[in-house]
């Protein structure tokens, strides 16, 4: 979403790339582990696995951190997570889905609701916020790959359910289960993506004025500090003019 773009961008100029990629890549091998210990540790044989090797490859993740990953799963020594959803409001009535992966529920609770109330955010009760978004596969290209009419073409062949196209690139969206399917099919049309994964698209978003956009951008800052936590998600827009400000 536009949101989040943007905030990647605030990210990379405030200098914490370096930080932000290895919070990153500590990330991935969670979801990795995971999904290789839930499954196949085959990709092949194992879509959430494929789609986590995936996104971290798009991410540029070394593939000994890849491989290593999977091999803890394998190895019987990987730790056990629960996966948790946490739904929350942040300033100005900014809905926001929090996903976590955790070996202490408790530790990670504590730690998301204190991070909620002292960013001026609330959490509130599960199902609270999620009625506003809705469970979508996201695949994104460059613009190189192709113009619209080539990338729309592509995705109503592959099964897609919508195409969000500029001049910074291609957004297509899928269906949550179709996800996996989608993104082989356009893999064979357009090449590799840059990112495919699962998102929470909302379905309508918020308009921030600078004040709340700063607080905003704190909280969502520190809930993604945590490492408990793996995504966070809101369904809030800011205009260009209040981006410069920030």
């Amino acid at each position: 979403m536009a949101g989040h773009s943007k905030w990647a961008n605030i990210q990379h100029r405030k200098g914490r790339q370096d930080a932000v990629r290895s919070k990153m890549f500590s990330k991935f091998s969670k979801e990795i582990t995971v999904a290789a210990k839930m499954g196949d540790p085959d990709p092949e044989k194992n879509p959430r696995l494929r789609l986590a090797v995936k996104e971290a490859k798009s991410q540029s993740m070394p593939k000994d951190n890849i491989d290593r990953a999977i091999k803890k799963a394998i190895g019987g020594d990987a730790e056990h997570y629960d996966e948790i959803r946490y739904e929350g409001y942040g300033p100005n009535g900014v809905a926001i889905i929090v996903e976590a992966m955790t070996d202490n529920k408790n530790r990670t609770a504590s730690n998301v609701r204190s991070t909620f109330s002292k960013n001026g955010g609330n959490l509130g009760e599960t199902g609270s916020v999620g009625f506003m978004f809705d469970r979508k596969g996201e695949i994104t290209y460059s613009a190189e790959v192709g113009d619209a009419d080539t990338v729309m073409m592509a995705a109503i062949e592959a099964g897609a359910e919508d195409v969000e196209s500029t001049e910074d690139g291609h957004t297509i969206y899928t269906d949550a289960n179709d996800l996996n399917a989608v993104s082989t099919a356009l893999e064979a049309a357009l090449g590799e993506s840059e990112s495919t994964k699962l998102i929470w698209k909302p379905q309508t978003t918020t308009e921030m004025g600078l004040e709340d956009a700063q607080k905003l951008m704190r909280l969502i800052e520190a809930l993604e500090d945590d490492d408990d936590v793996q995504t966070v998600t809101a369904n809030f827009d800011i205009s260009d003019e209040i981006m410069e400000q920030l």
